[in-house]
């Protein structure tokens, strides 16, 4: 494919030629930095992934963003091709208007406070948009993936924590400093409940994240455990009744928050993405009867709200990282 892509960077056609415009998608994660060269109409041209070792603070961690964008430089001069910029989407709070990292966990130390933006822009001299990485996947699945037949829809994203988007009008809403979204730190639980990781009580989060499923996989049911969520699902799938009534109280926390989400923003659609949804129908028919169930009757009809798995699976946020440099 990458010889492809250098074949048709200059496309002679009569008179006129043709030049594919691109830019550069970078998804900055905990574990991997995931990144990509993304056409104008929303197609992946190169892609890969290396380690993201934050441990060794942000310079190391900017000396290797800075490494990944000259490459995809390099590699775009030589197919042809016009860069337009580069997109980021990273974990933590990113104030919307000057693209500098506002809040982060611990998986990057260090990085809250880096007006990461300006820095790659004046050390690669091309323009540098930075966004949270829920709203780059968000921008991903409206612009070529799941959620492109919705201008308005949510976006759920079900992983370590849990992260969301607003879409509105095709983009992201972004709140007054850009941190909108923060859908995982919603409580759901009065009075206590399960510690969060942002330091609070009874977050939806803390309830159904990946890692709280984990913990409910290792806890069991009736005396018997499970290793991890695949084990879980896959004795579930054989009819376990103890893996089953899991997934199913699993569901049962999802729904909570996708029903209370339904009645404050009255969506047409919710997009969910994160490593459950590889489980399919399996798991979905389950989330979307009960959050229907715990929806008020006119939120339901004509007809309930689409809730649909998200399409472009690890390269959403990449995609989306780049469109908002091609798209706006």
């Amino acid at each position: 494919m990458n010889g492809m892509i250098g074949m048709i960077g200059m496309i002679g056609m009569g008179r006129e030629t043709f030049q594919m415009e691109a830019a550069i998608g970078i998804d900055i994660g905990g574990t991997n930095i995931k990144e990509g060269i993304v056409s104008r109409e929303g197609l992946l041209l190169r892609h890969g992934s290396v380690p993201t070792e934050a441990g060794g603070g942000p310079e190391e961690l900017i000396d290797k963003l800075l490494r990944i964008v000259e490459a995809s430089s390099v590699y775009c001069r030589e197919s042809g091709i016009v860069l337009k910029g580069v997109g980021i989407g990273t974990a933590g709070q990113v104030n919307a208007q000057s693209g500098a990292v506002a809040g982060a966990t611990g998986n990057l130390p260090g990085w809250a406070g880096i007006p990461l933006a300006r820095l790659l822009s004046e050390k690669t001299g091309l323009p540098v948009v930075v966004d949270n990485d829920v709203n780059a996947i968000a921008q991903g699945e409206a612009w070529v993936g799941a959620g492109k037949p919705w201008s308005d829809f949510l976006c759920v994203a079900l992983g370590t924590g849990i992260g969301g988007c607003i879409v509105t009008g095709g983009r992201v809403y972004h709140g007054r400093d850009g941190f909108a979204g923060e859908i995982g730190h919603m409580p759901v639980q009065m009075d206590g409940g399960a510690l969060c990781t942002c330091g609070n009580r009874g977050c939806w989060e803390a309830y159904a994240s990946v890692n709280a499923l984990k913990r409910m996989a290792a806890s069991g049911l009736d005396g018997e455990s499970f290793a991890d969520p695949v084990a879980l699902f896959a004795e579930a799938r054989r009819g376990n009744p103890s893996a089953t009534a899991i997934v199913d109280k699993y569901a049962g926390y999802v729904s909570v928050g996708l029903a209370g989400l339904i009645h404050i923003f009255n969506p047409p659609a919710i997009v969910i993405g994160g490593a459950v949804t590889a489980q399919g129908d399996f798991l979905f028919e389950r989330i979307r009867a009960l959050t229907e169930r715990r929806t008020m009757s006119v939120f339901r009809h004509p007809d309930p709200v689409s809730i649909v798995p998200a399409s472009l699976g690890d390269n959403a946020g990449v995609i989306g990282a780049a469109g908002r440099c091609l798209i706006g």
